[in-house]
């Protein structure tokens, strides 16, 4: 683990270890328009692909589901003063976002990642 963390920047350590959330409109994958996968930045494992990708107006990569359900744990949340489902690599368990019942069809899912 600590090889992979040795790849990460301080900003992606505080997002993906320390359960961090980037600005929004701020991130590098947000515009991402390229046909493929999204894979975990600590270990890179699958986790979305660009088909399932939308914009959902929130300032985050959105996807209506993960590429194969067993590669993202969901976590009940309750920081801030609110219940959400969080998002983990189910490899390396570090934090992807949160995944929200508000997406499009077909899945109605909103994963709402970092």
């Amino acid at each position: 683990r600590a090889r992979l963390e040795a790849d990460l920047d301080a900003e992606e350590k505080r997002v993906l270890l320390s359960h961090g959330t980037e600005a929004p409109f701020c991130g590098t994958l947000l515009g991402e328009k390229r046909v493929g996968v999204f894979c975990c930045r600590e270990c890179g494992l699958p986790l979305f692909r660009s088909a399932t990708k939308f914009e959902s107006g929130t300032g985050w990569p959105s996807f209506t589901k993960p590429v194969d359900e067993s590669h993202v744990h969901a976590i009940r949340d309750t920081s801030y003063g609110m219940i959400r489902v969080e998002t983990q690599c189910a490899r390396c368990g570090s934090h992807q976002g949160h995944v929200f019942p508000d997406g499009p069809p077909p899945t109605g899912n909103r994963y709402c990642i970092n």
